[in-house]
């Protein structure tokens, strides 16, 4: 039996001191004066520019590792432009042309040519938005009318919330900063005068008074004046720990004295011969900036163009005048005017027709031919008096390379119903033309410390991808830059029950887990759920006595069933809790109010309140902890470093690892937290397993699952994810098999239908995690019908068999950073239908194939893609499809759509056990598919590797002697679709060869 560690002394809680930054340079550096790249594999290039010239060598908090194994590439000077070339792409920088932007630096990779740095930099007079700027720690929102651009940055919420933008003075003298802003009644239920910080070139900050608007759609301008050299400088404006903040700022302007408030833009170049976003032009008239249509490219697109508008991009480095190719990218729906027809815009006042696309969500190309002048000018995309009519998303130059996000993520799918459209999702790394910018300049260091200030000097810090279609290439880079998704114990990767209901020590120890046994039904982690607090349900910090009356006692009782447990954690405490003095007086007196009734929350970011906090964990012993963020408030004011990311490795080293939402924080983005943090999304993997969220029990969240799982995993890297399996929200209102007391009335459990039972049971075995949750809803087998239950019991012990496979696909995400659950383009990314496929289907590892069914019925059927240049064989039917072919596969609730690739190896227990940690995988069952040789390595126990290969008539098993006794079964699935079964007891060869 492994060790299990309990919780963990306060004095080892208290250490949460981070690994010394690594300053070790990579081996390929080259250096142009204020700018310096380094090589770091072939698909990978640090890009860094410093006005001081003082780069940066220390491991941040995204980037630890930038020690590669030694890359191939030249660098010479050529006309002006440094360029650097790999085996996969080439990086060009003018020499002396000052920091990145649009028409100094260029990449180039499989065809494809970009602008991997995009800088907005406001002149004297223009309008500077403040989305397009840094941003610390706030997201940007659009919920509210009247603002301009793509929306403005929300909240000021927490002491170093800030906007920083870079403004340029025309000339030296006195100037006015002029910021426009709505002051609504604030998350603090306050409606007052607020005040922020405002710093020029990091000096002292002034505070500055922006007195309460009439709602949050009121937006009205204070100005402060400032004296600047003529020249570049940075404006802050932060709320610092005397301001109240809790305000809304859509933009600011650098003005002299007398100059209106400025309506014309500020913009990053358009470089000829690439893809520039709509949206990053300057707009004119009544089009807005939108994103509610799926498949655009960037952060979204201009809609529905009218008459009287205008969209402006800034042309730079045409080589010489002559005509050329402006393709543009548009949809064309059904208008404002009910109409559905071509439409006409203007480009440079040349005439182009847009045929008709099939909704707002399809999206197409037309390409005109342009006369453009050499060097620098604007093409302007205008409408007819009666209106284009049209979306249009990005204008190319040139180029018809589209940067369209494949996959993307979300903080969490809360609310997620499956009914009203899929969720919005945020970019990560991956691309389809093959490149990304990571732009690690707002990180911290790699031990929580935020960067030295540069004042006026220009920083930026950011890693260049340029990988084609090689997905893996990109995974892996970014695994070793950042690190690798978290190698969780291998009991994590069995059954979890979890469910939000009343349950005590009894229930579990009497009830509960004996009916797991006599179901015969495999168990690994049990989840206790809110309710075993004492003093207040939702934010206790002890343990009920009534409910648990020895803690330690119940949780060595799992240790010795072969079960983990997990104690769920709202992040806020009552006033009058008993620990509550305690926890104020360690903190120093600083814990807040919170937006709870009489709470108060933490600011992690703070020293003493992160102790405080740390130390109420104490009286609690479990394996680890689920953070359970809602609309408690507590956060974290450090600069350079997401929330979510901040406490969740704490967390992980209160525990086995850190079980929550991600991302991003609660304050930045509501209850479900959408949108992405500047800081990005790449440390969150490094401690945790990402719970999802409240979705609902639905069809349409059931197949909304399917693509969100590798969505995720390849945007972030991220491959622990977890769902509720069932969904968390019930929506059918059948009765079920469970009563329970609210506010003194006797209600029942839920349940879903069971056909939607069974399939959310089959998914839920292919996925990353299998928790079965619910809010008061049934989800054990035992509690629907036979068929269902037969169903459920066969899929989760097929899970629990799984484990050892699992467990390899999960070391192998951390090492290779290919996440266990991915879309089928990772591995077959010349095939269009890899990509047209990743809502209905995915790989589970290279050689498994995973298609659910998603429809109501006692048999349901699938349209399944099966990837070329191999055979792919159902695991449970024997039927065998060939590569590069389409079929309409049907299957009842005992099996599902799951396909094993010709030289695929999968291995799994031979026999059905309670759980993994009481059962030594000592008898494992390999299954082979004929048509083509295979290797697979088994990640063990311990850290061991056994070597299976397969070639021709033999299996070779190279295992340590630890393993050495295992009993094998081996399952050969014939081209015919036979099988065929072979037994044998540490043999290091095993003949495969049929029986004469």
């Amino acid at each position: 039996m492994r060790k299990r560690t309990t919780i963990v002394p306060l004095l080892a809680l208290l250490s949460l001191v981070l690994p010394a930054p690594a300053t070790a340079q990579p081996n390929g550096t080259v250096t142009s004066g204020q700018a310096r790249f380094q090589i770091l594999s072939p698909t990978l290039i640090r890009s860094e520019f410093a006005g001081d010239r003082a780069f940066e060598n220390q491991a941040t908090y995204n980037v630890i590792n930038r020690m590669f194994p030694r890359t191939s590439y030249s660098s010479r000077t050529e006309n002006g432009w440094l360029v650097i070339t790999t085996s996969a792409m080439t990086l060009r920088y003018r020499v002396g042309s000052g920091p990145f932007r649009a028409d100094n630096i260029e990449l180039k990779t499989a065809g494809t040519t970009a602008s991997p740095w995009r800088r907005v930099v406001c002149a004297t007079g223009q309008l500077c938005e403040a989305e397009d700027q840094h941003r610390e720690g706030m997201l940007v929102a659009a919920d509210h009318a009247g603002h301009t651009g793509w929306g403005f940055v929300a909240g000021f919420s927490f002491a170093n919330n800030g906007v920083t933008a870079t403004v340029r003075a025309t000339s030296a003298g006195r100037h006015r900063v002029v910021v426009k802003y709505a002051n609504g009644q604030g998350g603090d239920g306050k409606h007052e005068n607020r005040t922020l910080g405002l710093s020029v070139d990091g000096q002292a900050p002034r505070q500055i008074m922006l007195p309460r608007t009439a709602n949050w759609d009121d937006w009205q301008q204070v100005a402060t004046e400032v004296d600047l050299s003529a020249g570049e400088h940075r404006v802050s404006l932060t709320r610092g720990a005397g301001d109240s903040g809790n305000v809304n700022v859509d933009s600011l302007a650098l003005l002299t004295a007398g100059q209106p408030y400025p309506t014309a833009r500020a913009v990053d170049d358009c470089r000829f011969g690439t893809s520039c976003e709509a949206e990053n032009g300057v707009i004119g008239g009544a089009a807005k900036i939108a994103d509610e249509h799926a498949g655009f490219a960037g952060t979204g697109f201009v809609a529905e163009l009218v008459g009287g508008t205008r969209l402006t991009q800034r042309v730079s480095s045409v080589p010489a005048a002559g005509t050329y190719p402006v393709v543009l990218r548009y949809a064309n729906g059904v208008g404002g005017d009910g109409k559905h027809e071509p439409r006409t815009v203007f480009v440079n006042g040349q005439a182009v027709t847009l045929p008709t696309t099939a909704n707002w969500a399809t999206w197409a190309t037309v390409t005109a031919q342009i006369p453009l002048p050499a060097g620098t000018s604007d093409l302007a995309v205008t409408c007819p008096d009666n209106g284009c009519h049209v979306n249009l998303d990005t204008i190319g130059l040139t180029s018809s390379a589209q940067h369209v996000a494949l996959g993307g993520y979300r903080r969490s799918l809360d609310g997620y119903t499956g009914n009203s459209g899929d969720p919005k999702l945020y970019p990560g790394l991956m691309y389809r033309d093959g490149w990304y910018t990571l732009d690690d300049t707002p990180s911290a260091l790699r031990n929580g410390t935020p960067r030295a200030d540069r004042g006026a000097q220009p920083y930026q810090d950011g890693y260049v991808f340029g990988y084609g279609q090689d997905y893996k290439a990109a995974l892996g880079d970014l695994a070793t830059l950042t690190g690798g998704s978290k190698l969780l114990p291998r009991w994590a990767y069995g059954v979890w029950y979890s469910e939000y209901i009343d349950r005590t020590a009894a229930d579990f120890r009497d009830r509960i887990l004996p009916a797991f046994r006599q179901h015969g039904v495999p168990l690994d982690v049990l989840v206790v759920d809110t309710d075993f607090k004492g003093h207040n349900l939702w934010n206790g910090w002890r343990m009920d006595q009534q409910k648990f009356p020895d803690p330690q006692g119940f949780l060595d009782w799992a240790h010795s069933e072969g079960l983990a447990s997990t104690l769920n954690i709202h992040p806020s405490i009552q006033g009058d809790d008993p620990d509550f003095a305690q926890a104020q007086a360690t903190a120093k007196g600083k814990l807040a109010k919170g937006s709870c009734t009489n709470c108060y929350v933490f600011d992690w970011g703070d020293p003493d309140q992160l102790r405080a906090y740390v130390e109420l964990h104490r009286k609690m012993p479990t394996d680890f902890w689920w953070l359970d963020w809602c609309c408690d408030g507590s956060g974290s004011s450090l600069r350079g470093v997401t929330p979510d990311t901040w406490i969740n490795e704490q967390y992980s080293k209160m525990g086995s690892f850190a079980f929550s939402r991600g991302f991003g924080s609660l304050q930045a983005g509501g209850y479900s937290g959408a949108g992405p943090l500047p800081t990005g999304p790449w440390a969150e993997k490094r401690s945790t397993l990402h719970f999802t969220g409240d979705t609902s029990s639905t069809w349409g969240v059931l197949k909304g699952t399917i693509g969100y799982t590798s969505a995720e995993g390849v945007a972030t890297g991220m491959s622990n994810i977890s769902h509720d399996i069932g969904g968390h929200n019930d929506t059918t209102g059948l009765r079920g098999s469970e009563q329970y007391l609210d506010n003194g009335q006797v209600r029942y459990t839920t349940k879903m239908p069971d056909d939607m039972y069974a399939r959310w049971v089959q998914l839920g075995a292919f996925q990353p995690i299998t928790r079965l949750h619910s809010n008061h809803s049934d989800r054990l087998p035992w509690q629907y019908g036979p068929a269902a239950q037969a169903s459920a019991t066969k899929f989760l012990n097929l899970r629990e068999r799984l484990v050892p496979y699992i467990y390899t696909l999960a070391e192998q995400a951390n090492r290779t950073g290919v996440p266990m659950v991915r879309p089928a383009w990772v591995e077959y990314p010349g095939s269009a239908e890899a990509y047209s496929t990743v809502d209905s289907q995915f790989l589970l590892g290279p050689d498994m194939l995973v298609a659910p069914i998603t429809t109501p019925g006692d048999v349901g059927s699938t349209r399944v893609w099966f990837p070329p240049g191999s055979q792919w064989t159902d695991y449970f039917t024997g039927q065998v499809h060939q590569g590069g072919t389409w079929a309409t596969v049907s299957a009842g609730w005992d099996t599902m759509p799951v396909f094993l690739r010709s030289g695929g190896i999968l291995v799994e227990r031979t026999k059905d056990v309670a759980n993994d940690a009481k059962n030594p995988a000592n008898e494992l069952t390999v299954h082979v598919t004929a048509g083509a040789k295979g290797e697979f390595t088994l990640y063990e126990d311990k850290g061991k590797r056994t070597r299976i290969k397969q070639s021709g008539d033999f299996l070779t098993v190279q295992s340590p002697t630890l393993f050495s006794k295992r009993k094998w079964t081996v399952v050969v699935h014939e081209l015919d679709g036979s099988t065929r079964t072979v037994q044998s007891k540490g043999l290091p060869v095993i003949s495969l060869r049929a029986p004469r």
